[in-house]
């Protein structure tokens, strides 16, 4: 009898302590996923020069991989379900290897995003751009160009070689072409990437100075920033005004 008894004995003492283990698994799991999707989000930023912070403060997480992936649970998704504010919005190139969400570590309901090719303006994008600072208070515009964009080196040898861009995409060489003068006019050893510069430049000075946006620039309630990407280290630069 006791030969017989022992391995039921062992079975149920195994099985205790699976059901143990399983459990108190369990347990850790609920409290491990309680506390991240109950995690309070940052504060919004409210001046140009914090947006600014936070936004860079993301990127060099980007860069040196640390990231937090922060607004992007359940929890958010409620919370902006009936209202967003924005705390910076981003016109950047349509570049797949260029998401601002992604290279400022930032989440759901932080930006706005805007993306034409190679930055292009016009009004459509201009009013879309407009709209964070006019309707819910964004500090914060960046015009964010980077490193070998394609689009713009398609819109500097169209018109270097005068040969237009089918279909639409000739509106993009039309958009681009102060750039291009720009660059022929400072030369330099990479006039693509001079132009993609100008461009940044360009087009952050005109929304500065944009009849709308001017206002808000003027009284410190806005910054307009230009910026610029490297593809090789993932590092976002500032070429032109950065908040202080």
């Amino acid at each position: 009898m006791d030969k017989a008894e022992r391995p039921d004995r062992r079975a149920l003492l195994a099985g205790a302590l699976a059901g143990a283990t399983v459990a108190l698994a369990g347990c850790s799991s609920t409290s491990a996923a309680t506390s991240a999707t109950s995690a309070q989000p940052k504060a919004r930023p409210t001046t140009p020069a914090a947006a600014f912070a936070r936004l860079m403060e993301g990127n060099e997480r980007w860069v040196s991989g640390d990231l937090q992936h922060p607004d992007r649970d359940p929890n958010r998704r409620q919370l902006v379900a009936q209202e967003q504010e924005p705390f910076g919005a981003i016109l950047a190139c349509i570049d797949s290897r260029v998401p601002p969400e992604l290279l400022f570590d930032t989440g759901l309901g932080d930006l706005y995003v805007m993306r034409t090719g190679g930055e292009a303006v016009e009004p459509v994008v201009t009013g879309s751009v407009e709209y964070g600072p006019m309707t819910s208070g964004t500090p914060l515009i960046v015009v964010l160009g980077h490193q070998r964009c394609g689009a713009v080196e398609a819109a500097y040898k169209s018109i270097r070689d005068g040969k237009p861009l089918p279909g639409n995409l000739q509106a993009i060489v039309k958009a681009l072409q102060p750039a291009y003068e720009q660059a022929v006019r400072e030369g330099g050893a990479d006039p693509v990437e001079t132009m993609a510069r100008a461009q940044v430049k360009l087009t952050a000075t005109d929304l500065r100075g944009n009849q709308d946006l001017a206002p808000l620039v003027g009284k410190g309630a806005l910054a307009v920033v230009g910026a610029y990407y490297s593809l090789d280290t993932g590092k976002v630069e500032v070429l032109v005004g950065a908040p202080s």
